[in-house]
Formats: C-alpha cells, sequence, structure tokens
C-alpha cells in the first residue's frame, strides 16, 4: 500500500501532497539547489588524435554531449584514472549503454548515410569521480556542445538530508525510501487518532522531514526487527555482476515477517555487496556502421569495423580474433550504389569554322544528361571523358594578291624624258568570292616613263631620278645624278659642268621620309568579269593603309579608288557545239576563278570557258601607287 500511494500521489508526501521534482532532482524544489553548467567547442584543430573536450566534475547529473553536425570525427570518454570508457585506444564502440563514472551513459551514432545529426552520449548521474571528454580528431571540427548540472555549493552543505555516496543498487535505495515513508505516514496516524479519541477534531500540519524524531517508539524497536532474508538478482549473467543483501522487517518473538513500517528504518543495515558470476561472457564480433558510399553515383564500396569483444566487470574489451573463431566472422566490405551516373552527350554537329581561311575554331553541345534524360550540371558527369565542345580547324592558306596605288603625278624631269613611281604590295585578300591563288612573280612594275615635252636649245643641269630612300621609315637619304647638258632640237648633249656654274647646282642628295605621307589608297587588280557578254560587273578590293602598312581612316574619301564598274557591254554571239556545254549551273565562278587552265574544267564548263579563250590575259592583282 506505501509504495501504490507513492506512485500515485506527489514525490513527497502522499497524503494530500502535489508536488513535483524540480530540475535538481529535489522535491517539491526551486531549481536553486543546482547550476546549469554548457559550453561549445568549436576549436580548429589540425593533428589527428585524441583531444580534450571539457572536464565533467564529480557530482554532475543531466550530462549531455553532442556533436552539432555529423562528421568523421568520434567522441571518446576517459575517467580521470586512465580507464576508458567509449571509444579508447583507437577502438570504436558500437552505440549502446557504457557504464563510468558512477553513472550509465547512453552512446549514440547516427546512421552514417541517411542521417545528418552528430555524435552523443547522455547520462543522468551523479558520477563519483572526474570524467574527460576527447574528440578522435579526423576532420574540420564542426563544433561540440555540452552541457550537465551541478549543485550549488551552499546547498551541499545546508542540506540535511544528504547522503554520502554508496553503491546502493536501485532496488535498494527505492526500499529506503519507502520503509522511511511508511513510519512517517503511521506516525502521522498515531498522532491523529490520539487527537481524534480525546475529543479533538483537529489534524496538525505535516512535519517536514528534516524534524521527525528519530528515535523510534520503544515498543517497536522491542516488538520488530531487521533480518537477512535473501539477496537480490545478479546484476549481471557473465562477466563479473554484483548482488546485495536484502532486509525484512520481522516479529522478534516468532520471526515472522511483517511490513517494513514496523522497523526502524533508522538502524536498518546497510546492504551488503557481493560479486557474482564472475565467468567471461562468450565473445561476440562488435558490427560497426557501414561508411558512406565511396562513390555518389555508380558501383561504390563501403567499409565498416569488425571487432571481437568480451564483456567483463561491466567493461567491453577488445580481446583477439581467435576467441571468436566459433562465429562466422561478419563482412567488413560491401559495394553500393546509391543512384546510376549521368552520362555525356553530344547534342549538336561541330559549327563552321570561324574563318573562311587560315586556323579558327569551330563548337558543338556537349551536355551531361542523368538516366531518366533530364539535363543536369557537368559534376554529375566524370569529368575526364567529357567529349571536346571546342577544336581548331584549319581552312587552308588565305588567298593573297597585289595591292598597288595610282601612279604619282610629278615626272622626275620638267622637261624631256623622265619617270614616275607608285607603291606596289602583297596582301591577304578578304574577298571570298574571289578564289586568287598568291601573288605569284609577275609584280607589277612600280616606275614608268614619263615626257614633259622637249627642252629648248640652252644649257641647263640636268637631273635624274632619286635612287630608292635608304629607310623604309623615318629620315633616310636618297641620291640622283647632276649633270651639265645642252639641250637642243637634236637632242640632248653633255657639257662640262663649269659650263653651268652660273646656274644653282641641283642637290645630288637630299633626306628622305617615307612614312611622312600619311595613309594612302592601296588596290588589288580588277577580278575577271562577271559575263562574258551583255554586260557584267568586276571588283577590286580597296583599302587606306597608313605608314607602317596598318588599316587607316585618314584617306581621303574623295580620291577612295572604284571598287566596282561594269565589263563586257558587247552583246552575246550565239554559237551552239553540242559537243561544248557546261555541265554546272555556276561555271562563271569557275572562269572568275581562272580554272580554265585546268583539262577538267575546260571538260565541264567548255561553253563559258571557250568564250574567254580568245580574250588577252590581264594581270592579276597589281598594285598602283599613287604618288599625289
Amino acid at each position: 500500500l506505501p509504495v501504490i500511494l507513492l506512485l500515485l500521489l506527489g514525490c513527497d508526501d502522499y497524503l494530500g501532497s502535489d508536488k513535483v521534482m524540480d530540475k535538481c532532482g529535489v522535491c517539491g524544489g526551486d531549481n536553486s539547489t543546482c547550476r546549469l553548467v554548457s559550453g561549445l567547442f568549436r576549436h580548429s584543430l589540425t593533428k589527428v588524435g585524441y583531444h580534450k573536450i571539457v572536464e565533467i566534475p564529480e557530482g554532475a547529473t543531466k550530462i549531455n554531449v553532442t556533436e552539432m553536425v555529423k562528421s568523421k570525427n568520434y567522441l571518446a570518454l576517459r575517467s580521470r584514472s586512465g580507464r576508458s570508457i567509449i571509444n579508447g585506444n583507437w577502438a570504436i564502440d558500437r552505440p549502446g549503454k557504457y557504464e563510468g563514472g558512477g553513472t550509465m551513459f547512453t552512446y549514440r551514432r547516427p546512421n552514417e548515410i541517411s542521417s545528418t545529426a552528430g555524435e552523443s552520449f547522455l547520462a543522468e548521474g551523479p558520477t563519483n569521480e572526474i570524467l574527460d571528454v576527447y574528440m578522435i580528431f579526423q576532420q574540420p571540427n564542426p563544433g561540440v556542445h555540452y552541457e550537465y548540472l551541478l549543485p550549488s555549493e551552499t546547498h551541499t552543505r545546508q542540506e540535511p538530508n544528504h547522503r554520502p555516496e554508496g553503491r546502493e543498487s536501485p532496488n535498494i535505495q527505492l526500499i529506503n525510501v519507502f520503509s522511511r515513508r511508511n513510519n512517517e505516514w503511521r506516525k502521522e496516524l498515531t498522532q491523529r487518532e490520539t487527537l481524534n479519541s480525546a475529543g479533538g477534531g483537529w489534524y496538525p500540519p505535516h512535519v517536514p522531514d528534516n524534524q521527525v524524531p528519530a528515535a523510534p517508539p520503544p515498543r517497536r524497536e522491542r516488538e520488530y526487527s531487521w533480518r537477512q532474508s535473501g539477496t537480490t538478482e545478479c546484476s549481471a549473467s557473465c562477466g563479473k555482476g554484483f548482488r546485495y543483501s536484502v532486509f525484512n522487517c520481522v516479529h522478534r518473538l516468532n520471526q515472522v515477517q511483517v511490513s517494513d513500517a514496523l522497523c526502524d528504518s533508522s538502524s536498518r543495515p546497510n546492504p551488503q555487496e557481493e560479486a557474482c558470476n564472475l565467468q567471461p561472457c562468450p565473445a561476440f564480433w562488435d558490427i560497426g556502421e557501414w561508411s558512406e558510399c565511396s562513390k555518389t553515383c555508380g558501383l561504390g564500396m563501403q567499409q565498416r569495423q569488425v571487432l571481437c569483444r568480451q564483456v567483463y566487470a561491466n567493461r567491453t574489451l577488445n580481446v583477439h580474433t581467435t576467441r571468436c573463431r566459433h562465429l562466422e566472422r561478419p563482412e567488413t566490405t560491401s559495394s553500393c550504389q546509391l543512384k546510376i551516373c549521368s552520362e555525356w552527350q553530344i547534342r549538336s554537329d561541330w559549327t563552321a569554322c570561324s574563318v573562311p581561311c587560315g586556323l579558327g575554331q569551330r563548337s558543338r553541345e556537349v551536355r551531361c544528361v542523368s538516366n531518366v534524360g533530364d539535363f543536369v550540371p557537368d559534376e554529375e558527369c566524370n569529368m575526364n571523358l567529357r567529349p571536346n565542345d571546342v577544336e581548331n580547324c584549319d581552312m587552308g592558306a588565305c588567298a593573297k594578291s597585289w595591292f598597288y596605288t595610282e601612279w604619282g603625278s610629278r615626272c622626275s624631269a620638267e622637261c624631256g624624258m623622265g619617270v614616275r613611281t607608285r607603291g606596289v604590295l602583297c596582301l591577304n585578300n578578304h574577298i571570298s568570292s574571289l578564289p586568287l591563288e598568291g601573288c605569284g612573280s609577275e609584280r607589277p612594275a612600280d616606275s614608268q616613263v614619263c615626257n614633259n615635252g622637249a627642252c629648248e636649245n640652252r644649257i641647263e643641269w640636268f637631273t635624274g631620278p632619286w635612287s630608292q630612300c635608304s629607310a623604309e621609315c623615318g629620315p633616310g637619304s636618297q641620291q640622283r645624278s647632276v649633270v651639265c647638258l645642252m639641250t637642243s632640237e637634236e637632242g640632248f648633249t653633255v657639257m662640262p659642268p663649269y659650263e653651268c656654274s652660273s646656274l644653282d647646282r641641283p642637290l645630288s642628295q637630299q633626306s628622305c621620309n617615307l612614312k611622312a605621307c600619311g595613309a594612302k589608297w592601296y588596290h588589288t587588280d580588277w577580278s575577271a568579269c562577271s559575263k562574258t557578254c551583255e554586260g557584267g560587273f568586276r571588283v577590286r578590293e580597296v583599302r587606306c593603309l597608313s605608314d607602317d602598312m596598318l588599316s587607316s581612316e585618314q584617306c581621303d574619301e574623295q580620291r577612295k579608288p572604284a571598287e566596282r564598274e561594269n565589263c563586257n557591254p558587247e552583246p552575246c554571239i550565239a554559237h551552239i557545239d553540242e559537243n561544248c556545254k557546261d555541265k554546272y549551273f555556276n561555271c562563271n565562278v569557275v572562269v572568275q576563278a581562272r580554272l580554265c587552265v585546268y583539262e577538267y574544267y575546260q571538260t565541264t564548263c567548255c561553253a563559258s570557258c571557250s568564250r574567254v579563250a580568245h580574250r588577252q590575259p590581264i594581270y592579276r592583282g597589281i598594285f598602283f601607287l599613287d604618288s599625289r
């Protein structure tokens, strides 16, 4: 009955009390008898191995040590005496319950694949020695939170019911509580019966535990006493457990067992501890959790730790694998596949080359596609197997042509025969419709004869043309011949220099700077006519080039040579030759490209090639220099 009343009613008094335990474990307390200690270990670690996190002092309760996020690190627990409780000596224990420091720790390690929570161990306490918490560091520390309760110092000194630490089993502690409650209940009833028999109707208030008289009535001490009736069951079936003596209240005369409430609880003997079941437990394979799969997709591998262990004296010890030879050894490796890998797919053909001639680039679309056909990020495919999506392309050598300026307007001689010049260059031709095959060896002339009319019969200095400038750009020098001539209708007669002494002698040497003229217009020769009769057109490329032969915008647009003109206006002459026909519709391109010299094109484009056979050959790509 007292036990049932204690469970159903309040924690302190089952006679109408509704008190509850506070967080410090005090019935009806106000949480002031203990203090919370907590913290977060976030130090950056670099060395693999055991690193101390926090020290849990003696007397701690409600212990909670939790890793903030799942990692490849492990938590470890060791007593101050050096005994390993959890994950010691580089051996990782499986989740479960482990005894240490006078309390039982629950070690948890969530599933390593599906869970994101970290490791933890919890204990109700109180501890009876100092414990040290460690981290087995293997990767960056995600943070470890710890907390526990400690009794406040003032409460520890003033608590009258404070009981020294002992090794009582939970059963013995519960029996002592029930006995003390039963004695107090019977004393309460005796006092109430005495007052009621005297005619009083008032019930005295409940007397606190620390004010109840320690000595029971003499009558009960004489009639009842404590007697050992046996022992509790062994706390372990093997590997060393403990059992404790059990005392019951009996009548002194007939030794009949009565309610424990009839005996004085203060005189109850302390339970005696006795070791039992000392034989070692059978060895067993301790299987760890599977590691993460070695690959995020496709066939991978995962491992787990398998240790031969044996329990002795409430400790789980690593033993040699021969002790587990009677058991089948579990697998330590296994294949795994989280999902099917994605693969590379080529989604388009190569694009055209980026340039019409020379070296360029071309591209195509390459995508990473999942096993269900969706486009996914490239990281989900094997980057080492990715097909190229860009490559170089060679379109062959670019065509070239002769570029030249207009003829200079100034003759080298004021009368009689002289020369005038122009600039000539070989440059790449960017007009794709003109399939020219290079500049060739037929370089256009850069000088020609000029005549400003007959000279009168007189003596004068005659000068020859200036030589080329000694420098292609910047200051240079050039020379010319200077002779004294007498001109007449019959021609020229060379005279001694003194005959012209009365005249100013022209310079025979001067400085020059070819680049001082600025930008000039350069153009190619005319292309072949687009039609051989009834009017066509021909084109040429015109460029404005600076002194250093780079494209420029400084040329006079009004003096820009024409880039297109009409040609072959004469009507076509009907001529039908059954054996000479064009087999392709675009034979005019063959004519423009001057491919009629090849036997193949003479046959396939016979009509077009025959119409131009009578035409005079023209210079291809000649440049003329305008010296104006």
